[in-house]
């Protein structure tokens, strides 16, 4: 079975080039800050997918929404591609510029702009990043709790409707964006949504943004839902017999209404990786990794609950992070399992994929995505946010070795198919991109893709905003 999704090493089919005339406006108007280096063209040509570097032919830095505005109706008037940018951490080829055009790098637009510390609001431009947003506000008593793993920006999350970690317990940016502020296709700067806890006004453009993926505007400002610190912060690690054990006491965690603020899981393979990257000493099995937020009390009855159900199914007592310090080294362990696990393989790149199906099927999907990838013999690691259903499933593959790649590919659609049948998604935060689009209609069906198609061309007939990305028109 063929995936549907482009060949990875395809090179693009369209070119759209930007004319003399525009680039030498785009010099006039941004000076140095508009760059055809070679180098430059690279970075801004690839993310951390499988995908080969794919480069814009010009970059612009902005620093203002004023200076996407004006790049945006340059590109308007010539209908060259516009590629947002924001660090490169994408994992399904949002960032290549199939089509050429200009890459718009927002990484200097990062300012934290108003915090509304009584309204639990704050507003950024999007180029600000997670880990920046929360050390700014971090005498406020509030911090941001979407945790994607990378430290991306805020724009960026919001394009991709980012989630991570925390999402069991503090929702996705779907959640947590309550505003924005967008340059649209013909270069108009509008505002989205308000600072109001509700509104019943008009349609919800936020949302229609907010995963986007940059193909009906880019994003410049988010205004964001913050949350107050924890009194208590708790986190444990436990050890299983297996993976299937572990998934079924994150499952009956979920079911039993324990109000648990993380649940990841890493698997053998996973716990490998990081033990040899951070330099930590965990047990080479199955393992759940826990966090609890909330009053003293509330903390050590959510424990006591989850290690009592723990019990049931072979784990072990919890091994606790009591400090600070330790809960920052095993987090940030965790988030660096990606490049921990490319370090076991010198010269490979890692295909990632993320499914997200009901919480009752998750033992059920991973089960049989776990036996295929053993039958496979590639190597491979599994994480998961199975607190909420979601799970990423990684192969280590020779980029030079197309038979390999085919073999990926076709266990990757083995899992993603899995899910939709089982009434979960093909990404439950990835996205769409580049690699997933060919399921997109297997999941929402050809109605609903022909309506998103209709919404991308009336906000943008000519078809500039990252455009080969989601779907083809």
């Amino acid at each position: 079975m063929n995936a549907p999704t482009p060949d990875l090493l395809t090179p693009r089919s369209v070119q759209r080039p930007v004319p003399p005339a525009m680039l030498a406006a785009l010099r006039e108007r941004f000076g140095a800050r508009c760059s055809t280096a070679a180098a430059v063209l690279e970075q801004h040509g690839r993310d951390e997918s499988t995908y080969p570097v794919t480069p814009p032919e010009v970059v612009v830095f902005c620093e203002s929404t004023e200076d996407v505005a004006a790049a945006v109706a340059l590109a308007a008037e010539h209908a060259v591609p516009v590629i947002p940018f924001g660090v490169g951490s994408s994992l399904e080829g949002h960032l290549l510029a199939v089509q050429g055009g200009v890459s718009l790098d927002l990484g200097r637009m990062n300012r934290i702009l108003r915090v509304h510390a009584e309204d639990l609001t704050v507003t950024v431009q999007a180029g600000a990043t997670r880990e920046q947003l929360n050390s700014e506000i971090r005498d406020t008593g509030l911090f941001f709790p979407i945790d994607p793993g990378a430290n991306a920006t805020i724009g960026g999350m919001a394009a991709t409707r980012a989630s991570g970690t925390n999402a069991v317990r503090y929702g996705t940016m779907r959640e947590n964006v309550i505003g924005l502020t967008v340059v649209t296709a013909r270069g108009e700067v509008i505002r989205t949504g308000t600072r109001a806890k509700k509104s019943a006004a008009g349609y919800d453009l936020t949302r229609l943004f907010v995963g986007s993926e940059g193909t009906l505007g880019v994003i410049t400002e988010v205004t964001l839902r913050l949350y107050p610190l924890p009194e208590a912060v708790s986190a444990a690690i436990c050890h299983f017999p297996s993976v299937d054990a572990a998934v079924r006491t994150a499952i009956q965690v979920i079911q039993m209404g324990v109000p648990i603020a993380r649940c990841e899981l890493l698997d053998v393979h996973a716990i490998r990786g990081v033990n040899k990257h951070s330099k930590l000493g965990l047990r080479e099995a199955p393992m759940l990794l826990m966090e609890f937020h909330g009053s003293e009390a509330g903390v050590k009855e959510q424990a006591e609950t989850v290690q009592g159900l723990a019990r049931e199914q072979g784990g072990e007592d919890f091994q606790w992070a009591r400090t600070p310090e330790e809960r920052t080294r095993l987090w940030t362990a965790r988030h660096q399992a990606f490049f921990a696990a490319l370090q076991t393989r010198p010269g490979c790149r890692c295909q990632s994929s993320d499914t997200c199906v009901p919480i009752s099927r998750l033992a059920e999907t991973i089960n049989e995505s776990v036996a295929e990838a053993e039958a496979s013999g590639i190597p491979y690691w599994i994480v998961g946010h199975v607190g909420d259903g979601n799970f990423h499933l990684s192969y280590l593959l020779d980029p030079n070795d197309p038979a390999e790649i085919e073999a990926v590919e076709r266990l990757n659609v083995q899992m993603v198919r899995r899910a939709i049948r089982l009434e979960g998604t093909c990404t439950g935060e990835h996205g769409i991109g580049l690699h997933k689009m060919g399921y997109l209609a297997e999941e929402a069906g050809a109605g609903a893709v022909e309506m998103m198609r209709s919404i991308k061309r009336a906000l943008d007939p000519k078809n500039i905003m990252n455009p080969g990305k989601v779907f083809t028109l």
